[in-house]
Protein backbone atom coordinates (compact mmCIF):
# COMPACT_ATOMS: atom_id res chain seq x y z
CA UNK A 1 0.00 0.00 0.00
CA UNK A 2 1.25 3.38 -0.62
CA UNK A 3 0.31 6.26 1.62
CA UNK A 4 0.19 9.84 0.50
CA UNK A 5 0.39 12.87 3.15
CA UNK A 6 0.41 16.47 2.72
CA UNK A 7 -0.64 19.79 3.17
CA UNK A 8 -1.82 23.33 2.25
CA UNK A 9 -1.99 26.54 3.70
CA UNK A 10 -4.94 29.18 3.10
CA UNK A 11 -5.81 32.46 4.40
CA UNK A 12 -9.58 33.87 5.13
CA UNK A 13 -9.52 35.33 1.86
CA UNK A 14 -9.10 31.63 -0.12
CA UNK A 15 -9.88 29.22 2.38
CA UNK A 16 -13.11 28.69 0.70
CA UNK A 17 -11.79 28.79 -2.96
CA UNK A 18 -9.15 25.98 -1.53
CA UNK A 19 -11.46 23.84 0.15
CA UNK A 20 -13.87 23.84 -2.77
CA UNK A 21 -10.91 22.56 -4.80
CA UNK A 22 -9.40 20.28 -2.37
CA UNK A 23 -13.15 18.37 -1.96
CA UNK A 24 -13.49 17.85 -5.66
CA UNK A 25 -10.58 16.68 -6.07
CA UNK A 26 -10.60 13.88 -3.27
CA UNK A 27 -14.08 13.16 -4.72
CA UNK A 28 -13.08 12.73 -8.24
CA UNK A 29 -9.66 10.69 -6.63
CA UNK A 30 -11.88 8.15 -4.92
CA UNK A 31 -13.63 6.95 -8.05
CA UNK A 32 -10.15 6.62 -9.62
CA UNK A 33 -8.66 2.53 -9.78
CA UNK A 34 -6.86 1.83 -7.05
CA UNK A 35 -7.42 4.65 -4.37
CA UNK A 36 -8.41 2.82 -0.88
CA UNK A 37 -8.69 6.36 0.68
CA UNK A 38 -8.74 9.76 -0.43
CA UNK A 39 -9.78 12.94 1.98
CA UNK A 40 -8.61 16.25 2.89
CA UNK A 41 -9.10 17.55 6.93
CA UNK A 42 -8.69 20.58 8.61
CA UNK A 43 -6.11 20.74 11.40
CA UNK A 44 -7.83 21.48 14.83
CA UNK A 45 -4.19 23.74 16.16
CA UNK A 46 -3.71 25.60 12.76
CA UNK A 47 -7.42 25.80 11.37
CA UNK A 48 -6.21 27.56 8.00
CA UNK A 49 -4.12 24.05 7.48
CA UNK A 50 -5.90 21.27 5.74
CA UNK A 51 -4.41 18.33 5.37
CA UNK A 52 -4.52 15.27 3.17
CA UNK A 53 -4.55 11.65 3.97
CA UNK A 54 -4.64 9.34 0.92
CA UNK A 55 -4.17 5.29 0.48
CA UNK A 56 -2.94 3.75 -2.98
CA UNK A 57 -3.40 0.17 -3.61
CA UNK A 58 0.06 0.07 -5.38
CA UNK A 59 2.44 2.57 -6.92
CA UNK A 60 0.92 1.75 -10.97
CA UNK A 61 -2.46 3.48 -9.08
CA UNK A 62 -0.66 6.18 -7.86
CA UNK A 63 1.59 7.27 -10.61
CA UNK A 64 -1.89 6.55 -13.07
CA UNK A 65 -3.96 9.27 -10.49
CA UNK A 66 -0.71 11.95 -10.99
CA UNK A 67 -1.16 11.60 -14.62
CA UNK A 68 -4.77 12.21 -15.28
CA UNK A 69 -5.10 16.07 -15.95
CA UNK A 70 -7.70 16.93 -13.18
CA UNK A 71 -4.97 15.87 -10.89
CA UNK A 72 -2.37 18.11 -12.81
CA UNK A 73 -4.91 21.05 -12.87
CA UNK A 74 -5.84 20.46 -8.41
CA UNK A 75 -1.80 20.69 -7.77
CA UNK A 76 -1.91 23.87 -10.22
CA UNK A 77 -4.97 25.74 -8.65
CA UNK A 78 -3.60 25.36 -5.20
CA UNK A 79 -0.50 26.25 -5.84
CA UNK A 80 -1.45 29.67 -6.92
CA UNK A 81 -4.26 29.85 -4.86
CA UNK A 82 -2.16 28.40 -1.22
CA UNK A 83 -0.60 31.05 1.22
CA UNK A 84 2.63 28.87 1.25
CA UNK A 85 4.04 25.79 -1.02
CA UNK A 86 2.16 22.64 -0.60
CA UNK A 87 4.01 19.37 1.00
CA UNK A 88 3.51 16.15 -0.05
CA UNK A 89 5.06 12.89 1.63
CA UNK A 90 4.65 8.89 0.28
CA UNK A 91 5.36 6.29 2.32
CA UNK A 92 5.07 2.22 1.35
CA UNK A 93 4.20 0.86 3.83
CA UNK A 94 2.84 -2.87 4.81
CA UNK A 95 -0.60 -2.82 7.32
CA UNK A 96 -0.76 -4.36 10.28
CA UNK A 97 -3.33 -4.61 13.30
CA UNK A 98 -3.48 -3.62 17.14
CA UNK A 99 -2.69 -7.69 17.54
CA UNK A 100 0.39 -7.38 15.71
CA UNK A 101 1.76 -4.70 18.14
CA UNK A 102 0.54 -6.49 21.14
CA UNK A 103 2.51 -9.69 19.97
CA UNK A 104 5.29 -7.34 19.48
CA UNK A 105 5.22 -6.24 22.74
CA UNK A 106 5.32 -9.07 24.91
CA UNK A 107 7.73 -10.78 23.09
CA UNK A 108 10.11 -7.74 24.16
Amino acid sequence: MIIVTGHVLTNAENRAAIEAECIAHSQRSRAEPGCLAHNVHADCEQPDRLVFVEKWQDRASLLTHFAVPESVAFVQAISRLSTERPVMDIYEATGIGPADLKDQASSS
